[in-house]
């Protein structure tokens, strides 16, 4: 697949274990529609043209197992050859039931501005580093050569549970910034993730509300 110069793919995160949670994430109902699909659909009403899912058993499988959203970005980018990369990547992560397709075009908006990875900050001012607008760079190219391919990791350690570098890692060798959330999508709880039963109990509740 090749794109053109301007393209954003968007990318949706599915490939973790839902241990905590005890099914698939990716298959929970909102509204009667899967949360992958609903993950899908809120990239391509943001303005995204293309899309991708990240995780074993999907579009894109793991290069790297288990090693954490930082894996999956590595695996979609390795997926495409040189001259197909990608520009840029709009990260979703598929157990965000309140998010909404306006907040992500916004983030993308930001990113794209600035040519910078972009990512929200709630009105706490605490960071969430996804979703994530993500510009491909050598510097982005050179931080995930480093974690996965220079570095001679050893194989016990490419099986390992904790293999990967975290979001905030990756962050901190890339030009980032913080998109503040607005107090209309603050008050919608759009950054909730649902990782446990409890939390899907409560984000059912939540979506219900907004759809009264």
């Amino acid at each position: 697949m090749s794109f053109s110069h301007t393209h954003c793919l968007g990318v949706v995160l599915a490939g973790g274990l839902s241990s905590r949670m005890g099914q698939d994430k990716a298959q929970l109902l909102r509204q009667k529609q899967a949360m992958l699909d609903f993950s899908k659909q809120l990239l391509i009403d943001s303005g995204i043209t293309d899309v991708v899912v990240s995780g074993n058993s999907h579009d894109i499988p793991d290069v790297v197992p288990q090693a954490g959203p930082v894996g999956g970005i590595y695996s979609v980018l390795s997926h495409y050859s040189q001259q197909d990369k990608p520009k840029a990547l709009l990260i979703l992560p598929v157990d965000l039931p309140l998010m909404t397709a306006t907040a992500l075009e916004k983030l993308r908006l930001a990113g794209e501005l600035s040519q910078k990875a972009t990512y929200f900050t709630d009105s706490q001012g605490d960071a969430h580093n996804i979703p994530l607008y993500l510009p491909n760079s050598a510097l982005l190219e050179l931080f995930l050569a480093k974690a996965f391919t220079q570095t001679g990791c050893e194989e016990s350690q490419i099986k390992s549970k904790k293999f990967g570098p975290s979001i905030k890692a990756l962050l901190k060798n890339i030009p980032s910034q913080s998109l503040p959330v607005s107090k209309r999508f603050a008050q919608t709880n759009i950054l909730f993730n649902s990782n446990t039963p409890q939390d899907w109990q409560q984000a059912q509740q939540c979506f219900n509300q907004l759809s009264m």
